[in-house]
């Protein structure tokens, strides 16, 4: 009696855990990534159907160089991040031209990112919504400390809070091969590679559950970097419903960032664009088994998408 007794109360946890988790779901390279595909308005209008489907408090980054051809300012480009506005999902900065800060100098980079706010803060303003979030091109923060701290410096004198992303992932390899299925009409690996996404994050989100564990005791909000695809477009109705099943609940930037966890130090770099997660494991020194089981990207993506 006494063992069925402690079974139950740890299936209780369990479920309470469950209950309990909850994820912010981050949207790079607005307004599309085509990847072979031209529907950028058969995108966005997808991508904020979902969100409005299930409630999710989505936040969209902006790369401005993508408003532009010649040198003139497409109206259409603009028209799509309006829709992300008038459905009230906020827009963040992700630079003008998606450099890597590891790859530039200082003044450049900087300068990027306020030529990346141009066009998009007048927008939200009119919106009613803020204009406060930088999210890092390739998740490169810099390769040493003293970068980092530069760039967090400038970011806090332009009114711009950090971004950062716990759940990491090739969600851009499987785009791209999905993007480049459809271009060829191939409707089967198109299907293929869909449910093999989702199993996929399935996958990476039990792994940062579980990273989130060893590091703090306890499961953090967290945050999931996606791109503004086809592939999601399509595919955000099964990933939503995915997260619901393994008992996540939607929520904004704002919020997740709340969790004290986001106070943690990163002390170590690398060139690397990776997990905040893994960034906090590596600075606390957690040797290699930490990172043990992460999910790898199916190889057959990998060469479809090449």
């Amino acid at each position: 009696m006494k063992k069925l007794f402690i079974i139950a109360l740890a299936i209780t946890a369990q479920f309470a855990v469950a209950q309990s988790r909850q994820i912010c779901i981050t949207v790079d390279d607005l307004p599309t990534v085509a990847y072979g595909a031209d529907n950028h308005a058969e995108i966005t209008s997808k991508l904020i159907a979902h969100f409005k489907k299930y409630d999710i408090p989505a936040i969209g980054f902006v790369n401005e160089g993508k408003l532009y051809s010649g040198g003139m300012l497409r109206t259409k480009e603009v028209a799509l991040l309006r829709q992300w506005l008038d459905g009230g999902y906020e827009l963040g900065n992700h630079t003008f031209s998606h450099n890597s800060y590891h790859r530039v100098i200082f003044s450049d980079y900087t300068a990027d990112i306020i030529k990346g706010a141009v066009v998009t803060p007048p927008l939200s303003k009119a919106a009613g919504l803020p204009w406060r979030y930088f999210r890092h091109p390739f998740l490169h923060i810099g390769t040493s400390l003293s970068a980092y701290d530069s760039l967090n410096t400038f970011l806090y004198d332009q009114g711009y809070t950090e971004a950062p992303v716990t759940i990491d992932n090739t969600d851009y390899l499987f785009a791209r091969a999905y993007g480049l299925a459809q271009r060829k009409g191939d409707t089967e690996q198109m299907q293929r590679i869909g449910t093999d996404y989702v199993k996929y994050m399935e996958a990476k989100v039990h792994f940062y559950e579980e990273a989130s564990q060893k590091l703090f005791d306890r499961e953090i909000p967290q945050i999931l970097l996606i791109h503004a695809s086809l592939l999601n477009a399509d595919y955000l109705d099964d990933l939503a419903e995915m997260y619901q099943r393994n008992g996540y609940t939607f929520i904004d930037l704002s919020t997740a960032l709340k969790d004290e966890a986001y106070r943690e130090k990163i002390t170590k770099f690398s060139n690397y664009g990776i997990s905040w997660i893994d960034r906090w494991a590596i600075s606390r020194g957690e040797p290699k088994e930490f990172f043990a089981n992460d999910p790898p990207t199916p190889k057959y993506i990998e060469e479809a998408a090449r």
